[in-house]
């Protein structure tokens, strides 16, 4: 349970920036909105559990580039857990705070990084995949969203 002035965020800049899909992993939030993570950049290179030759969002360190997303506030700080086993949460991806700006300010949120054993380059999300972070329409930049909807897909 939060006490006092103690908000806890997650930052989604792949799937989950479905509010849909969230709802369905069970993961409680109070608010929804639109934020931004400096200095990197979205790539596709976390390999597809299911999948071979797919892949999954991640982001990587890119001074001068950004990755806008979806900022949820969790209802309880221990919320951001019921996303673990859906990342696979510690082996896939790794959790880590960071920064990610807001119409209000800086806030601090939990982000997901795809492990580096994971990682290939020349892959492609697939079609629904990406339609996934399409439906964060809501929270991103007109621009942003048209770079995503050109993306090639797989298969």
């Amino acid at each position: 349970m939060k006490t006092g002035m103690e908000r806890v965020f997650y930052f989604a800049y792949g799937s989950n920036m479905d509010e849909a899909r969230v709802r369905e992993r069970g993961m409680p939030f109070t608010t929804r909105a639109a934020g931004s993570l400096k200095d990197y950049e979205l790539r596709f290179n976390k390999i597809a559990k299911q999948i071979p030759g797919a892949g999954h969002a991640n982001v990587v360190q890119a001074p001068g580039s950004w990755v806008e997303g979806v900022l949820y506030e969790l209802s309880d700080g221990k919320d951001i857990e019921r996303m673990d086993p859906f990342e696979g949460y510690p082996v896939r991806y790794d959790r880590r705070l960071v920064t990610i700006q807001t119409d209000e300010g800086g806030r601090t949120a939990w982000v997901y990084e795809a492990n580096a054993e994971f990682l290939a380059e020349g892959l492609r999300p697939t079609a629904d995949y990406l339609a996934h972070l399409l439906a964060g329409q809501d929270c991103l930049s007109p621009a942003y969203w048209g770079r995503l909807a050109e993306i090639e897909v797989w298969g």
